[in-house]
């Protein structure tokens, strides 16, 4: 047998270890789920209105075809070549870019600790939806007896009605991951994103059904085209892309590499992309809905009930529930909507991480799963279910998107594009399966066009920081857990990429068996030594 072949054949063992989707219905589903998250229910609709109303539609079309789906395509291209976690990936692009890779599992991690504390409060408010426990005042049931919100800080004092939920998300989640990656994301998300779509269907109806239904639409809808001149607007826009795709941190590029070869990932990445946005229009005329009948029922103007984020979902939508027909159906519908849209999301963030520690040192997936899950439930429950969780999670959540996942995702492109000059044979491997092709025009896009978009989107996130101090928090609390986590980061990352990887990991250029296109690094072969399990460098194809 020829190295090629003994390589190829080591590699094919190394991937059924690793697992991967049965199928490209799966895939697609796992992908739809990570990017269809909170983000989608309580963000864009308000972000749509804020921007313009229906005339928000058109730079969100064009944002989505020349940086959104250019870049997801980009994502799925390093993974499914490179089939590996997003370290792996990278390295294999070219050696010296591992930290970009590592970058991104120090972002899910921080994102997975606190994001299962808001799937926590929905699933708590699920409950709470059947007999509207939030009485006459749901601002003060949530800030005072739900979350018993302290001073801004960092404090000890636990809440008993958070960590009990808390605690009930992250063994749900451990156990889906300990499933394994068929077992447990593909199987969650074969279930879980029908039941999303039907449920999140049924509320849609039910909001259109509502007395002042058709005014929240129009508020929504109306355009605004002077918006169009705007270049926060814009912004805005490409921004919107970016946080709702689960592109340029690691997700896309871990879950494409589970996918088969032969797989058509162009395809793919269009199916999602425009599922992503159907869903987002759909979430929009469900809440707005809502606000038109909260707005006829209150003799206000819709854009005095209209907001989003936390307030949308835990105060707003309470206040529906109390005073609309059926508001019990409409409560289990929207919480239990938002419940099954973070887990799907938690599961893929978490993966990264978990993924990236298998690749790097050659664990099981039980290991992995509890290496990373219990440090990041453990953190979780003590940093989130105390008085001071809301606002430890909302400086986290600010300075993580923003300075985190951007300046990462621009990063890794200016990289990709021009420091490795990758792009054609990235594009090469994509064309190898997938229709349309693409060529010239997605190295435009990927290359200049998304990174301008991004960096105009970082322009404004920073100015508007500069300004004024985020949320009026302390210093001290910006500095350590917003300015000091965005540099810590990528500290981290390309420290991790220094540790050696396991023995007989191929590393230089695509793995043996990986569809034809130019080698990325023609770097001479290593001599490492093979064992059961693993690849020989020697074995790649150039």
């Amino acid at each position: 047998m020829s190295t090629t072949a003994e390589g190829a054949a080591g590699q094919a063992d190394v991937e059924r270890r690793r697992g991967g989707f049965s199928s490209r219905r799966v895939f697609i589903l796992a992908a739809i789920g990570s990017a269809v998250g909170l983000g989608n229910i309580w963000r864009f609709p308000y972000v749509a209105y804020e921007n313009g109303g229906g005339a928000f539609l058109l730079p969100y079309l064009v944002a989505l075809l020349t940086a959104g789906i250019p870049f997801l395509l980009l994502d799925y291209a390093i993974g499914h070549r490179h089939r590996g976690s997003a370290p792996l990936s990278f390295a294999r692009l070219r050696r010296g870019t591992e930290g970009l890779g590592w970058w991104q599992v120090a972002i899910c991690f921080v994102i997975a600790v606190y994001y299962a504390a808001v799937i926590a409060w929905a699933l708590r408010y699920t409950l709470f939806s059947l007999d509207q426990a939030w009485g006459d005042d749901p601002e003060a049931f949530f800030f005072g007896e739900f979350l018993q919100v302290g001073d801004p800080g960092v404090t000890a004092d636990v809440v008993p009605g958070v960590l009990v939920p808390l605690a009930i998300v992250w063994l749900a989640v451990l156990a889906i991951m300990a499933l394994g990656v068929q077992r447990g994301i593909g199987v969650t998300s074969l279930v879980f994103i029908p039941v999303l779509v039907l449920a999140f269907g049924a509320l849609v109806v039910q909001a259109l059904l509502l007395p002042g239904a058709g005014g929240g639409l129009d508020a929504l809808f109306t355009p605004d085209w002077s918006a169009l001149t705007s270049a926060s607007v814009w912004a805005a826009a490409f921004g919107q892309i970016f946080f709702s795709l689960s592109i340029g941190f690691g997700i896309m590029i871990t879950y494409a590499s589970y996918v088969g070869r032969r797989e058509d990932m162009v395809g793919s990445g269009l199916v999602v992309g425009f599922s992503n946005s159907g869903f987002e229009l759909l979430a929009g005329i469900g809440v707005f809905a809502a606000l038109g009948f909260m707005a006829q029922a209150g003799g206000v103007a819709v854009g005095d009930v209209a907001t989003g984020g936390i307030g949308l979902a835990f105060i707003a939508f309470p206040t529906i529930i109390s005073e609309a027909p059926a508001g019990a159906l409409i409560g289990v519908l929207f919480f239990g909507s938002l419940v099954i849209a973070g887990i799907t999301s938690l599961i893929s963030v978490i993966e990264v991480v978990i993924s990236a520690v298998r690749d790097k040192f050659d664990t099981s997936r039980l290991t992995a799963t509890l290496a990373v899950g219990v440090p990041a439930a453990v953190l979780s429950l003590v940093l989130f279910s105390t008085t001071s969780g809301i606002f430890v999670l909302d400086v986290v959540d600010h300075f993580v998107n923003q300075y985190g996942i951007l300046v990462v995702a621009l990063i890794s492109m200016l990289v990709v594009a021009w420091a490795v000059q990758a792009l054609t044979g990235l594009g090469d491997h994509l064309n190898v399966h997938g229709r349309p092709r693409v060529g010239t025009g997605w190295r435009v896009l990927v290359g200049i066009v998304a990174p301008v978009g991004l960096a105009i989107v970082l322009f404004f996130a920073i100015q508007t920081d500069l300004e004024a101090p985020y949320g009026d928090y302390p210093s001290w609390l910006l500095l350590v857990l917003g300015w000091g986590m965005v540099v810590a980061l990528p500290l981290i990352g390309f420290l991790l990429a220094r540790m050696p990887w396991r023995a007989g990991t191929h590393l230089d250029g695509p793995p043996p068996g990986s569809d034809p296109a130019p080698p990325l690094d023609p770097a001479p072969a290593s001599t490492s030594g093979t064992r059961p399990g693993t690849v020989s460098e020697e074995g790649g194809s150039r």
